[in-house]
């Protein structure tokens, strides 16, 4: 007979026979094609040290292809604005192979949150992280830079005081940037902290824009600026503020020539927002290596249009009526 035993500590209860207990049917064999996708452990090759050891060649093997040290050796680099406050097209945008995203505060709706984990994706997905601030604020350029940006576009730069200013807030050595090596930027406290100063002052790209009507009068004083890396030409506003039909106005393209006379001849780069890689090829001749392609929105509509055009072609037309008939 059935022997019912209770167990009051786990609350369940047992039947035992003295018959044998009945083998539990053995899983079926999911064959070769299934197995593929079980879980395979991966084996403990290497030891903690090592791992370290890999860790910190991949951290020299970046530091040695940073924004910076690429822009001033006269490489050209090729970007994007990034205008959706989202991860998604940051990754995209570093997957195909663009050197650097601009994260756009000042036209975007982006938050010290938002561009934070903008940074991250950049920065997981092989792109530099640039950041154009809404302005030369200290404090917004310490919050993007703590966050591990590689540089800052610093918007309506008509002047060499805000130029001094802008610097400054970016530099510890020459400047006034305040101290922290536990954010991104310092490792979380991997980093001591004059090695933290040391490899911010030598990796933070300071950019400025130059597209404001009485810049022109000041821009050989803002690019002899120290510590100013670049300048970007910002064409649309220069034609807003000239009253031009467009960027490509001969007013807007005279002054854009007078910028990267100026650049080249303190020996600074020159960066500018162009719509063709024609457009590209005649502004590369004039002495620009900084090429800032679009945007994810532009990116979208220009692919969206025409696939949106050709799939409505397959819908049925109205038929037209025949006017003969009265």
């Amino acid at each position: 007979m059935p022997k019912i035993i209770y167990c009051p500590t786990r609350r369940i209860s047992r039947t035992f026979t003295n018959q044998a207990k009945t083998a539990r049917p053995k899983p079926a064999y999911l064959g070769p094609v299934d197995e593929q996708f079980l879980p395979q452990r991966r084996p403990n090759t290497r030891s903690g040290f090592a791992a370290g050891n890999a860790r910190k060649e991949l951290r020299e093997e970046r530091k040695m292809t940073d924004f910076r040290k690429r822009l001033l050796a006269g490489e050209l680099m090729m970007g994007s604005f990034v205008k959706t406050p989202a991860t998604h097209t940051i990754e995209v945008l570093g997957d195909i192979g663009f050197d650097f995203v601009v994260i756009d505060e000042e036209h975007a709706p982006f938050d010290r949150g938002t561009i934070d984990r903008a940074i991250l994706a950049a920065r997981a997905s092989g792109t530099s992280p640039i950041v154009r601030v809404a302005g030369a604020d200290p404090s917004k350029l310490l919050a993007v830079l703590d966050d591990g940006a590689e540089g800052v576009l610093i918007p309506h730069v008509y002047s060499a005081e805000i130029a001094r200013k802008a610097v400054s807030a970016c530099r510890y050595r020459s400047g006034s940037r305040g101290i922290s090596n536990t954010t991104r930027a310092g490792g979380y406290g991997r980093l001591g902290l004059w090695e933290h100063v040391d490899i911010q002052d030598a990796a933070v790209t300071v950019i400025a824009m130059i597209e404001d009507p009485q810049a022109l009068d000041a821009i050989d004083d803002i690019v002899a600026t120290d510590g100013l890396d670049a300048v970007f030409v910002g064409r649309g506003d220069l034609a807003v503020a000239m009253g031009a039909e467009g960027q490509n106005a001969p007013d807007v393209l005279a002054a854009t020539a007078r910028i990267i006379e100026a650049a080249k001849a303190a020996g600074k780069p020159a960066i500018i927002m162009v719509g063709s890689a024609k457009e590209g090829q005649s502004f590369l001749k004039d002495g620009f290596n900084g090429f800032i392609i679009g945007s994810d929105h532009s990116f979208m509509r220009q692919a969206a249009i025409p696939a949106l055009k050709a799939f409505s072609e397959l819908r049925p037309q109205p038929k037209q009526e025949d006017a003969s008939h009265g």
